[in-house]
């Protein structure tokens, strides 16, 4: 059994829970939904005037398209796909940015997030749908090639030892979420909801009646949403082994690989949500996390301050467990009240 699961009825929900009391559908001054980097994402702009509503949303738009061009595994014409198909390339600056600080990523987390995973996603099927397990003898050889150390960058752009591939989809959204924050900003806008398909959302400020967004958190066991989040000039970036997943012969396989056994990552987690001001944090750190588990994603939280993100991890148990942080802004859903939450110091 395949499934991918694409929440209609959750980003509806999303949106409706993140306008203002009272505020009608007309009230949004701009508002596009569009399909890009494998998902639906919702861009919606609240401006002073139509026009500054109407730049900043053209402008979000073109600026999606733009970096999914250079930044996708998957599309043949992308700088990524140039660099995995040849081992070296010359970057565009945003591609050459969004990679220096992945790398960062990767060495802050001690290679719980990898980039260079991508040779195990492509073994295990994700990328084509044509699902598999490997053999113990591939996954070794997978686990070769999973090494973000041997990536070189530089002014004249990035190179790769034979074999190994990029991927930057664990921080591609975020990336592009902050982007599209800081244009919406240079054209005046102060309150944006950037919906980049659920699992990387960007609150621009708070609504234009000054109350927080509050943002549905999936139940990773079910249909519904189990709390909300309020969210006020932060982002919020989810990973979850129910997002995209294959079963064989009972067996859950998942996409997010951990790269120290180039297969899906058991780490006790059904989902983790990071809340950060930044969006690339947010998307890296909750798939790090993930792959952590939630005694060594709580230690990393408590050992990285100065990374300014909070987390909620939701456990194959149905618990929770949140971060001090979240404590005040996240609320169960009605008929989850009796989930069992735990507060993190």
């Amino acid at each position: 059994m395949v499934k991918t699961r694409i929440w209609t009825a959750a980003l509806v929900l999303g949106l409706l829970l993140s306008l203002p009391a009272g505020c009608q559908v007309e009230d949004v001054e701009k508002e596009s939904r569009i399909f890009a980097m494998d998902t639906v994402m919702t861009l919606t702009y609240y401006g002073q005037d139509r026009e500054s509503g109407r730049e900043a949303l053209e402008e979000g738009v073109a600026a999606v398209y733009e970096l999914e061009d250079l930044l996708s595994a998957t599309a043949p014409d992308s700088e990524i796909s140039a660099l995995n198909e040849a081992g070296q390339a010359h970057l565009s600056p945003d591609t050459a940015q969004l990679l220096s600080a992945a790398l960062e990523l990767c060495a802050l987390t001690g290679g719980a997030l990898d980039i260079t995973a991508y040779p195990a996603v492509e073994a295990w099927g994700f990328t084509t749908g044509e699902y598999r397990v490997p053999n113990q003898a591939e996954l070794e050889e997978l686990g070769d090639r999973i090494d973000y150390t041997q990536v070189s960058l530089d002014q004249e752009g990035a190179s790769l030892p034979d074999g190994m591939k990029l991927d930057l989809g664990a921080v591609a959204k975020g990336y592009t979420a902050d982007r599209l924050a800081k244009l919406a900003q240079e054209r005046g806008i102060t309150s944006a909801l950037l919906d980049l398909g659920q699992s990387t959302i960007l609150a621009l400020g708070a609504k234009p009646d000054g109350s927080p967004w509050r943002i549905g958190i999936q139940d990773p066991q079910g249909e519904g949403y189990l709390g909300v989040l309020e969210l006020e000039g932060q982002a919020m970036g989810t990973s979850g082994g129910y997002q995209r997943y294959f079963e064989r012969d009972g067996v859950r396989y998942w996409h997010i690989i951990d790269p120290a056994t180039a297969a899906p990552a058991r780490s006790g987690l059904l989902s983790v949500t990071v809340v950060s001001p930044s969006g690339l944090a947010c998307d890296g750190l909750s798939t790090a996390l993930f792959v952590m588990g939630l005694e060594r994603g709580t230690q990393f939280w408590r050992d990285h301050p100065e990374l300014e993100f909070e987390a909620l991890f939701i456990l194959e148990d149905g618990s929770l467990a949140l971060t001090s942080g979240l404590k005040d802004s996240f609320t169960l859903a009605q008929g989850y009240e009796d989930r069992e939450v735990e507060v993190l110091s």
